[in-house]
Parts: C-alpha cells; sequence; structure tokens
C-alpha cells in the first residue's frame, strides 16, 4: 500500500522534504504536551527513519498525512506495532500527531478511519487498539468518535516511563473487527 486518499489528506510514506516540517510539529511543547518531551530534529528524523523501517517489516506504520488542498505535511496517522512490552501485547495502535495549525478540523478523524479500515480490511487485523495519558482529551475524544471505547480493566502504566512519572497511567481504548469486514 503507497497511500490513502481520503476526501481532504493523502496518507502516504515518508519524503526528505517531510523532515522540516516534521521536526517543527514534533518540537512544539503544545503538540507534545502529552509525551514526555518534543522532540529535536534528529530525533524527529530517526522516528521517520523508524517508521519507515517498519513499513519495510510489517507493511504497514504511521503515514505521513498531507492536506490535498495545500500539499502540506499535517503530520501522521496510521497503525503500528508498539515496541514497548505492552501488558496487551502483540497489539496493532491506531496514531496521529498533528501540527497546531490542522488541529479543529476534523483531521485525525478523517485519517484514522482510513487507517481503521485499511487495519480491518487489507490487513484483517481482529483487533486495533489506542492509547492515550487520561488528560489528553483531544486524542480520547478522537478515539471515541473511531469508535473505539475505552476499556475499563486495560489501563496500565506505561512501561516506557519511569515510576511516578506524569504521563505514565495510561487509558487503553479498544475495537474489534466489525463482523462485516
Amino acid at each position: 500500500m503507497s497511500t490513502i486518499e481520503t476526501e481532504r489528506l493523502i496518507l502516504r510514506r515518508w519524503r526528505a522534504g517531510d523532515l522540516e516540517p516534521f521536526a517543527a510539529l514534533n518540537a512544539d511543547p503544545k503538540v507534545m504536551e502529552f509525551f514526555p518531551a518534543p522532540l529535536t530534529r534528529d530525533e524527529a528524523a530517526f522516528m521517520i527513519a523508524r517508521m519507515e523501517a517498519k513499513f519495510v517489516v510489517h507493511g504497514f506504520c504511521f503515514w505521513a498525512v498531507e492536506e490535498k488542498q495545500s500539499g502540506r505535511l499535517a503530520g501522521f496517522t496510521g497503525l503500528n506495532r508498539p515496541d514497548q512490552a505492552l501488558p496487551f501485547a502483540p497489539c496493532v495502535e491506531v496514531g496521529w500527531r498533528l501540527a497546531r495549525e490542522f488541529w479543529g478540523r476534523g483531521y485525525a478523524s478523517e485519517a484514522g478511519r482510513a487507517a481503521l479500515a485499511y487495519g480491518f480490511g487489507a490487513l484483517k487485523l481482529p483487533e486495533i487498539v489506542a492509547f492515550t495519558v487520561p488528560g489528553n482529551i483531544r486524542s480520547r475524544a478522537v478515539m471515541e468518535r473511531l469508535g473505539l471505547a475505552h476499556d475499563l480493566t486495560g489501563d496500565f502504566e506505561h512501561p516506557g516511563l519511569p515510576e511516578g512519572h506524569r504521563l505514565r497511567h495510561h487509558m487503553l481504548y479498544r475495537q474489534a473487527r466489525p463482523q462485516a469486514v
């Protein structure tokens, strides 16, 4: 799969020209509010390389999200096999991260619906999960708009963060593959 098109977006593989806008969005403290820290340019470049490597290994990962109208990189959305030893692993998560200027337009939901359709349709995944910290109300709202349900018994302490870290506690959301897919 090289690209997925929605009404307003193109989900595609990463290009060299994506680094600067991707580094800028990952350096924004507001975008990274619910992550341990903003990323440096080198860390953003490493993240792109890691996502591209996962495309080679798994056939999917987080796609670059391009706004059709402007041709600009808005961020990423897609599917990922987390590297951490999460209590509910192995799993595939749906996730997104958009530059602040693209917030409030419904892009995360639009791209997330396309990612779920790809995961349940083409990949035949039995389940897709999502997770975030309780305070990330915006992401939780996207999860719920996408049809993922909060698994009240699945909340967990993120193993990638130290004990006592303000972001360690995470909420787990799940969606099983619809019967008709």
